[in-house]
């Protein structure tokens, strides 16, 4: 009976709370700021001269998370809530329901395509766009229902063990920049007025590791030389300004002593004045408290605030904390120590924000409002999740062309589909993964069934951490079949965000799993796939004549069965055209310290004389290409001029296949 009443109670809440919003619909409907026909300069600045310096003190501390969102309504003027913290790395992350849910970065990344990236940013931002509309329609304001969007991930892949390469566009800042700026452009889509998704690139800036090994990314100090940090460190964000992006977050670190997120050279004198960035600069979450409570770089909340906002952050995404630092933004104001005006430019570009994205505009205005929820998970978007695998796989290995396999050939073939990845749905997504319908989710073992095969399973380990681990019956189904597909990895138990790991090898038993696997194969046909981020040292698979092919697959989310499938026997044109977006070293002999941040030694630009296992832009095709008539302007090349290339590509294989370049695919061969 109680929880009864208490339903009832909830329920009247809300209608209240729906109503009174639709009532305050009214009451600024006569303001310039709700006049379209205004230049947006006018209506922001009418806006914000409405404000009480309460209200924008709240305004710029909610940034979200929980107790620390949503910007609350400003019901005198019919202003709504907003949530700012969503999150569209590779689809529609962490909101309610489902969402399709495409590769992870890393593995997108692998397609060195723009055009791919675009593709799956505008479809992320779709399915964001069509449930936002519908959480507003039932009032419902929590964590990721907004439309400002915590992504891309543009981080350096500056060091194979850290936590949270999987988000990122791989070592190197042209490609990281040129991926960038085509999510960005993908998300914010192309109307003349309004946008889809705002994006938001992270994290800035000399930021890639550590998260937790040897010391917490939330006191960590970055110590980067300039050279570095201006041609490692910034080029993609810079990318990402000129692409147009609404957002930057600054991340948790110092860097050279200085914290991101109070950091007016990073947040002013470069972002600003150098670059002309007009957006807003949001926090990480908790960020600007770690500037006190872990760097002790302040001594008070209040001396936090004012560093914070005088170095350029407009918004503070804290611990699901009400009485967070920017509630003392109002005590700075008091004390002279933070200008009205400087508040005022801080708010400028949140509001401005809301209103490109058509939340002050007649709906009917905005072709975006028509989105609903047939969008989410359309054919169209499951298609493109199919693509996206596809594209994104890397071809490592392939001894005696073992790869692709002739359909007809394996008719009725027996194919074992073994380890922890094999039939382990949770493992195939990766770190801020959306949530798609079970129904459209397809692991190794479901793709592999659809072939005209019969597919016997073990997974040996119980996860990817393979603490234990069978070894009968690996043995035992090995030997009984005639084709082996071994799946093997990390996954986010063994490195995500707030993980990093200790060294470069297989986790667990997973490396006796294979030897056990390729020994009572006994030279039958053997393929290994591998579902990771960080690099791996593979060596002993690379080198062993028992393992016949292998398959960088990294983190290819709910179409990985049907894609894997594709590729294995080169369906519908299925040709691994993936390149490695980072280099793989050869041992941890090539591995410098994590907090380590001179560039010397690590990413193929300043690989030195080591070999590495496989190199940057590796990766093999089921077919050949030739290079002819190279040509490279000016032929001398003056201080910051740029050199252009071009070379004739002829794919002169027998199968159809693309060579991984910016423009178009290769021909095909005749």
């Amino acid at each position: 009976m109680k929880s009864t009443a208490l339903f009832v109670a909830k329920a009247n809440i809300v209608s209240l709370t729906i109503l009174l919003l639709q009532l305050s619909d009214s009451v600024g409907q006569d303001y310039p700021f709700m006049n379209p026909s205004l230049p947006w300069d006018v209506r922001v600045k009418d806006l914000i001269s409405r404000l009480s310096l309460d209200e924008m003190v709240l305004q710029m501390a909610r940034g979200g998370a929980l107790k620390n969102g949503p910007a609350p309504p400003i019901p005198h003027l019919g202003i709504k809530p907003y949530n700012w913290n969503t999150e569209c790395l590779r689809g529609d992350a962490q909101a309610p329901g489902y969402a399709t849910s495409y590769p992870q970065a890393i593995g997108l990344a692998a397609s060195f395509s723009p055009e791919l990236i675009l593709k799956v940013a505008n479809a992320t931002a779709t399915e964001v766009r069509a449930k936002h509309n519908y959480f507003m329609s039932v009032g419902n304001y929590d964590d990721h229902t907004g439309l400002s969007c915590f992504s891309p991930v543009i981080n350096i892949m500056r060091h194979p063990l850290w936590g949270r390469n999987q988000e990122t566009y791989g070592e190197d800042p042209y490609l990281s920049g040129l991926l960038a700026a085509a999510f960005v452009k993908g998300l914010q889509g192309d109307h003349p007025r309004y946008i889809k998704a705002n994006a938001g690139c992270k994290h800035f800036d000399v930021h890639g590791g550590p998260e937790n090994i040897p010391v917490s990314r939330f006191s960590f100090d970055a110590k980067v030389e300039e050279r570095d940090w201006r041609m490692t460190f910034l080029p993609q964000f810079q990318a990402c300004v000129e692409a147009g992006t609404f957002s930057i977050m600054c991340s948790y670190n110092r860097i050279n002593g200085i914290p991101a997120c109070a950091n007016k050279k990073l947040l002013t004198d470069i972002l600003r004045s150098e670059w002309g960035f007009d957006g807003y600069v949001v926090s990480d979450e908790g960020a600007i408290e770690f500037i006190m409570l872990a760097h002790q770089y302040t001594s008070s909340f209040l001396e936090t605030a004012i560093a914070s906002v005088n170095s350029g952050c407009n918004l503070e995404l804290s611990f699901s904390l009400i009485d967070n630092v920017f509630m003392r933004i109002k005590d700075a104001v008091n004390s002279g120590n933070i200008t009205l005006e400087t508040v005022k430019e801080r708010l400028y570009p949140l509001f401005y924000t809301r209103m490109r994205l058509g939340e002050f505009d007649p709906p009917d205005m905005n072709p975006y409002s028509a989105l609903d929820l047939r969008s989410v998970q359309s054919q169209e978007h499951r298609d493109l999740s199919v693509e996206a695998a596809v594209k994104s796989f890397v071809l490592l290995k392939n001894l005696g062309d073992t790869l692709p396999m002739d359909l007809q050939s394996i008719k009725g073939k027996k194919f074992g589909v073994i380890g922890p990845f094999a039939d382990n749905a949770y493992g195939l997504f990766g770190d801020y993964e959306p949530h798609p319908d079970p129904q459209y989710i397809s692991t190794p073992r479901d793709g592999i069934a659809k072939l005209p095969v019969e597919v016997s399973f073990a997974a040996g380990c119980n996860d990817a951490q393979c603490k234990t681990y069978s070894s009968k019956e690996i043995k035992s189904l090995v030997e009984t079949v005639d084709i082996t597909i071994v799946c093997l990895g990390t996954g986010i138990t063994v490195e995500m965000e707030g993980k990093d790991r200790v060294n470069l090898s297989l986790p667990g038993l997973q490396d006796t799993l294979l030897r056990d696997a390729v020994d009572s194969a006994a030279g039958r046909p053997l393929v290994l796939l591998l579902f990771n981020a960080g690099t791996l040292d593979t060596s002993w698979a690379q080198n062993s004549t028992g393992v016949h092919a292998i398959l960088e697959c990294f983190f290819p989310a709910q179409a990985a069965g049907t894609a894997i499938a594709k590729i294995l026997v080169g369906t519908e044109g299925a040709n691994p055209a993936g390149r490695l977006p980072a280099t793989w070293p050869a041992g941890m002999e090539q591995v410098p310290a994590m907090e380590n941040y001179t560039m010397n030694g690590r990413t193929y630009r300043y690989y030195g004389n080591q070999v590495p296992l496989y190199p940057f832009g590796y990766g093999l095709s089921y077919t050949t290409f030739q290079y002819s008539d190279l040509v490279v302007t000016p032929s001398i090349l003056q201080l910051c001029e740029t050199l252009d290339l071009s070379v004739q590509v002829k794919n002169s294989g027998l199968r159809t296949g693309d060579e991984v370049r910016r423009k178009q695919p290769t021909s095909h061969a005749s």
